[in-house]
């Protein structure tokens, strides 16, 4: 992971009931198991908002932005959010390949490839439901990005997605292809925007955040 930039510049938004920040690529959003991984968000926004709590994870190599509860009774209000899918999430992505529509809709069961993990796979008798809406953005010539609308929220899904659909995200070193791999220093996926309601308010908040990559 390049060298990261202290907690303070990922802050989007923050008050007495959450914070909002925009995660680099390469960190872990909680500790990992092993001593090499213990480095995080959390280890880093406690530095300066010790009472800051998880409420949900990006993978280690997806940027953008996540929400943390400043108290138990936001980090409750929240959490219920994502469970109910109260929360809309837009991802961008650069992706291999091109498409022959403009939009387009994922409905594949997912589960954990236990002899492979962190993997994910495809699996219609296991598998848990999964959904994922795809809307284009930009065509180019071997290339495309696009907006992904996430329904459900599982492991690896965008990820595992648009491989099933033959068109992985660049740089993604579990699911593309050498090709797609090659010329890319990091996963070129981005949680570009969150909207929620504000556990104190019950205003809608919508947070934006642009990748490097557009």
């Amino acid at each position: 992971m390049n060298k990261t930039p202290t907690s303070t510049d990922w802050i989007l938004y923050a008050d007495e009931q959450l914070i909002v920040i925009n995660k680099p690529s390469g960190l872990l959003s909680v500790p990992g198991k092993s001593e090499q991984n213990k480095e995080c968000v959390l280890t880093h926004l406690h530095q300066t908002h010790p009472e800051a709590l998880i409420v949900h994870r990006l993978d280690m190599d997806t940027s953008g932005i996540m929400v943390l509860a400043m108290n138990k009774q936001a980090h409750r209000s929240l959490s219920i959010q994502f469970q109910d899918r109260k929360v809309n999430k837009k991802y961008y992505a650069l992706c291999a390949g091109k498409l022959l529509s403009n939009t387009g809709y994922v409905q594949l069961p997912m589960r954990c490839d236990w002899d492979r993990r962190p993997k994910q796979i495809i699996d219609f008798i296991h598998g848990r439901s999964a959904q994922t809406h795809w809307q284009i953005m930009t065509q180019y010539e071997n290339h495309f990005s696009v907006e992904l609308s996430p329904i459900t929220g599982r492991s690896h899904q965008l990820r595992l997605h648009m491989k099933s659909l033959g068109h992985p995200i660049l740089g993604d070193n579990l699911y593309a292809d050498h090709a797609s791999i090659a010329n890319y220093s990091r996963l070129m996926l981005h949680a570009g925007e969150l909207e929620f309601s504000h556990p104190e308010t019950q205003q809608r908040l919508k947070i934006t955040s642009t990748p490097e990559f557009l």
